[in-house]
């Protein structure tokens, strides 16, 4: 996998700026760091809402295993 530089990271700001314009390259870093921060929120809760999901099924799965040793108790006095 191709690693990239500082040197890299440079050229890419400075060819950023000369199309965009100095003007405007700030106004275009703000819009980048909220797209960011909403696709990092999005994921976030994605990630949250799976480890919820994992958590409740967990919680069932280990609810059945005591239901059945419980009635298996009952079964065998």
């Amino acid at each position: 996998m191709p690693q990239i530089g500082w040197f890299e990271i440079l050229i890419v700001v400075v060819m950023a700026i000369l199309i965009i314009g100095p003007k405007d390259f700030p106004i275009m870093l703000k819009k980048i760091g909220r797209w960011v921060g909403t696709f990092k929120n999005y994921f976030t809760e994605v990630q949250k809402d799976l480890t919820d999901m994992e958590n409740t099924v967990e919680d069932e799965i280990s609810f059945e295993k005591d239901f059945i040793n419980k009635k298996d108790k009952k079964k065998d006095e």
